[in-house]
């Protein structure tokens, strides 16, 4: 990519922001030498990186990528096998802990994201060994722990001891005789020795060395000869003190050494990813969204906007190239957006290829160019001696020369700056030849040739930038498909031209060109009916949708209520259902507890005039109920059916009446029921049984009941419910000892009788059957 093109879309710019919002000074460097990339390849690997740091950014707060100036030129001194000094050390450890929490951020346990970034992190080494072995033995810039070495603290244990044996000598001196030859009370250091501050007159009678005195010369500074040793000793420790801290930053510059390259890698990790995630920082910042990029050379960028100027100013435009057309003429007033929509095309194309987000919408599409050229603004050069036509055309036979297929070209004014009719020739001529070639071209120009060009050739389309000539200022919208007027008669009449003025101005035009104009205008007032339909039948369509979501709201209130209201039924149906149970259980009590046939019948009345005052509503008791459509004549009394919303079994008690109502036996329950919510049962019994039944009140039971039910075959639930059935007729029937066969298997139904006769109160006893009676595949109840 030329770095010409990139001054003139004024992509560095961009880079600057993008620096901006960088961490590190190397990642700041980093951002401002980015470049735009050519394979698509790498274009989608970065604009993908882009994307998943600003996903990140926004599900997690943001981090520093701090990395030490010059982290580069520390790694080399260690190389050449340098000793670091202190504060080079502590900012290797400082990078490194932040190298740490860099990592802890990109790996986090309770985050099981997992993207393109997720290497990166996974690749940082933070060697904590290291960092925590400088900052245990450094405490700041200017000293060291005594605990960097046990040498290093005995050495400084004695040099304290020292000085307490000195301040002890000294304090004595000062306390004693010495006290009327000294200037202060004081104990004073001069080049790392105690001295004491003793007058000029009095300089005899201290023995000792004088080692500085006062400007005024009134005052000696004087090692007395009682310390001299001590000093000597106090200066040695010093020595090796220092002997020990070298060795102690040795030690810890060779251990940096042999992380070298792992520090170095390290840094190249963190200037990455301070530079990815200053991208995804500018893409939230600028509310831009990830291009999809191409290699066929379409452009379809939806809402762009130029990222340098005011987001509150811009207006978004809607650009389009390389599919239906692969030359754009763009035509319009002066300062009316032909320029900024120019760059917006090259400088969103220039940042997509940089790996960064474009402010426009999702779904934007830009193509991938190995060249971008631009012939954009005055070019004039005095020194050159070039006019600005002549330095416009240099520019534009160097685009010429290099351009091929893979190329977006884009021009400003092409052919302004000389004869106009010899530069709409030249324009004309310098667009076929691009058009040719099939390279993708965008130009802007005011010559109404190129209007026409455009709407003759095929693959050539017009737009213009919209101006409104009420209000004398541009919309700077870009319109697809429209050619622009230039609306110099309109404009001045309105800023107070003379209408005879104008008048003689419009006569100096040809036929041609005034049924051009004419023609223009009256696309224009088209283009504005259509948009004024479009916007009525979106504002439709949207208060349909809005209708349509609130139909959807208010059917799923009903439904919800509908359901509620069912559900609450239901819940009333079977505890009616449930009082009835408790209402038969007792009865059956009753019957056991009487041998009286007339007491038994009152019982049995009293028990159906209740079950009769009870109107179940059966089909809320099912909560998937389906009608099956009957016949009145398909019933017969005692014929088993099943019915359907309340899923009990039993037999017709009644026919159905003409509204379809009957009464259905179901154990001591008798329920009425409609002819539609009943389900015939294959297996039927015969009639003569049921009147036997009926006949005789149930008290004929024990003449017909077997002592024996088999439940072999049937389901748990089947098999409780016949048992159930079948133990209500048994008790009735006054039956002491009844069979039950379930039969061995695996256990399961055995186990569902057992667990039902352990809740019935009126079971005496149970056990499994004895040798000869059915061992374990039968259960012998008493009742």
């Amino acid at each position: 990519m030329n770095t010409k093109v990139l001054s003139i879309l004024e992509y560095n710019k961009i880079m600057e922001m993008l620096a901006e919002r960088a961490s590190s000074e190397a990642g700041k460097q980093k951002c401002l030498k980015l470049k735009p990339l050519s394979e698509i390849s790498e274009i989608k690997k970065a604009l993908l990186e882009t994307t998943d740091a600003s996903k990140r950014l926004l599900k997690n707060s943001s981090l520093s990528f701090y990395m030490t100036e010059g982290f580069k030129e520390l790694i080399s001194k260690l190389n050449k096998g340098q000793v670091l000094l202190i504060p080079e050390l502590l900012s290797i450890a400082k990078s490194l802990k932040n190298i740490s929490l860099v990592k802890a951020y990109g790996l986090r346990s309770d985050d099981s994201l997992t993207d393109s970034l997720t290497p990166y992190f996974e690749e940082l080494e933070p060697l904590t060994n290291i960092s925590l072995e400088i900052s245990r033995c450094i405490l700041s810039e200017d000293e060291l722990s005594d605990e960097a070495s046990p040498e290093l603290k005995h050495i400084r244990r004695q040099i304290r001891l020292n000085s307490e044996k000195i301040h002890n000598v000294l304090n004595k001196m000062l306390q004693g005789s010495y006290r009327t030859y000294l200037q202060e009370a004081v104990i004073t250091m001069r080049n790392g020795r105690y001295c004491l501050p003793v007058k000029a007159e009095h300089k005899g009678n201290v023995p000792g060395m004088i080692h500085d005195q006062s400007q005024s010369n009134s005052t000696f500074f004087i090692e007395p000869r009682e310390v001299v040793e001590l000093n000597n000793n106090t200066r040695e420790y010093e020595i090796k003190e220092s002997e020990e801290i070298n060795r102690i930053l040795k030690s810890l510059s060779d251990l940096c050494m042999e992380y070298s390259d792992t520090l170095l890698s390290n840094r190249r990790l963190i200037i990455t990813l301070d530079t990815i995630f200053a991208k995804g920082f500018l893409s939230l910042d600028m509310k831009a969204s990830c291009p999809e990029f191409n290699s066929e050379g379409r452009i379809n960028i939806r809402k762009g906007r130029h990222p340098l100027i005011d987001p509150g100013k811009v207006v978004p435009i809607d650009i389009r190239l390389g599919e239906d057309f692969d030359l754009l003429v763009v035509t319009g007033p002066n300062t009316g957006g032909k320029t900024v929509s120019l760059k917006t095309i090259g400088l969103l194309t220039l940042m997509g290829q940089a790996g960064l987000h474009i402010p426009a919408l999702e779904g934007s599409r830009l193509s991938v160019f190995d060249k971008v050229y631009a012939d954009i603004g005055d070019e004039q050069s005095i020194e050159q001696s070039l006019s600005t036509f002549s330095s416009h055309m240099k520019n534009i036979v160097t685009i010429l020369k290099n351009a091929d297929k893979n190329t977006l070209c884009l021009f400003d004014e092409l052919g302004a700056g000389t004869d106009p009719t010899e530069g709409a020739a030249l324009a004309i001529a310098i667009l076929s030849y691009l058009h040719e070639k099939g390279i993708r071209t965008v130009a802007t120009t005011h010559y109404s040739e190129l209007k026409v060009y455009a709407l003759k050739e095929e693959g050539v389309e017009n737009a213009s930038c919209e101006f409104d000539v009420s209000t004398l200022s541009p919309t700077y919208r870009l319109l697809i498909g429209i050619p622009g007027k230039s609306n110099a008669f309109s404009i001045s009449s309105k800023l107070g031209l003379s209408g005879d003025i104008i008048k003689r101005a419009k006569a100096q035009l040809t036929a041609r060109d005034e049924d051009f104009e004419d023609l223009l205008i009256k696309l224009e007032n088209s283009r504005k009916q259509l948009e004024e339909d479009r916007l009525t039948i979106e504002e439709d369509k949207r208060a349909i949708a809005r209708l349509k979501a609130e139909y959807e709201d208010k059917k799923g209130k009903i439904t919800d209520s509908k359901n509620r209201i069912l559900e609450e039924a239901r819940q009333e149906a079977m505890e009616i259902l449930s009082d009835a149970k408790e209402t038969a259980d007792e009865t059956i009590r009753s019957f056991n507890s009487t041998d009286n046939i007339k007491d038994m019948e009152k019982q049995r009345d009293r028990l159906r005039q209740k079950l009769n005052k009870v109107k179940v509503p059966t089909d809320l008791l099912g909560k998937d109920s389906k009608k099956i459509k009957h016949n009145i004549n398909e019933f017969k009394l005692g014929e088993d059916v099943r019915i359907i919303s309340m899923d009990l079994k039993g037999t017709v008690s009644t026919l159905p009446d003409p509204k379809g109502n009957l009464f259905v036996q179901c154990g001591i329950m008798r329920i009425n029921a409609k002819m539609d919510d009943i389900e015939f049962i294959k297996e039927k019994k015969p009639s003569d049984r049921y009147k036997s039944y009926v006949s005789t009140g149930g008290l004929s039971k024990s003449a017909t009941i077997s002592p024996e039910i088999n439940l072999i075959g049937l389901t748990t639930d089947e098999a409780i419910y016949k048992l159930d059935k079948y133990l209500d007729d048994a008790t009735l029937s006054h039956l002491s000892t009844v069979r039950i066969v379930h039969g061995k298997g695996t256990g399961a139904l055995r186990n569902a009788v057992w667990n039902h006769l352990k809740k019935l109160k009126y079971i005496k006893s149970f056990k499994l059957g004895e040798y000869g009676e059915g061992d374990s595949g039968v259960t012998i109840v008493e009742l």
